[in-house]
């Protein structure tokens, strides 16, 4: 199977949901197509125009989610060691120079949503966590300098 996609089952039934949705815009907007190329010269319909390209952001959109959901493989399902770091854990870290504490859960680019603290494993800091143990301590670079933490716990959903 090329580059699969991982997601946990609700990032899954997101994508299936979005999909479902853009397929039954996909009519709304043939429609309004029909009925602009009702009011005549299409070449100067303003109306004709944007519905067209509605309907190829939505054609492109309808073939990314098939394509990525063909692909798909869900955490849950996945043998991933629960004693470290890896994409569907929940890590709870120590912020060894504020002493705050923050917890977050790793996941694809696909799920990643910073205000539900959902990170990509491909962030800098999903990178700096992948593979750690609880106890470890981790030094990880980002835009603004280096996060200093401590993997105080790691959870499975």
């Amino acid at each position: 199977m090329m580059d699969a996609v991982y997601l946990t089952r609700a990032g899954y039934q997101k994508l299936v949901e979005e999909l479902e949705q853009l397929k039954a815009e996909k009519v709304k907007i043939s429609q309004a197509i029909g009925e602009a190329r009702l009011q005549g010269d299409i070449s100067e319909n303003a109306e004709y125009d944007a519905a067209k390209e509605a309907q190829a952001h939505n054609a492109a959109r309808i073939a990314e989610l098939e394509e990525k959901l063909a692909k798909v493989r869900i955490i849950e399902d996945e043998n991933i060691p629960a004693d470290k770091v890896y994409i569907g854990a929940i890590v709870t870290l120590e912020d060894m120079d504020k002493g705050d504490i923050v917890k977050y859960m790793l996941v694809s680019p696909e799920e990643a949503n910073y205000d539900e603290d959902k990170l990509s494993i491909f962030s800098p800091i999903g990178k700096g966590l992948m593979g750690k143990g609880e106890g470890e301590e981790v030094e990880i670079d980002v835009p603004a300098g280096k996060l200093r933490y401590k993997i105080v716990k790691i959870e499975r959903p």
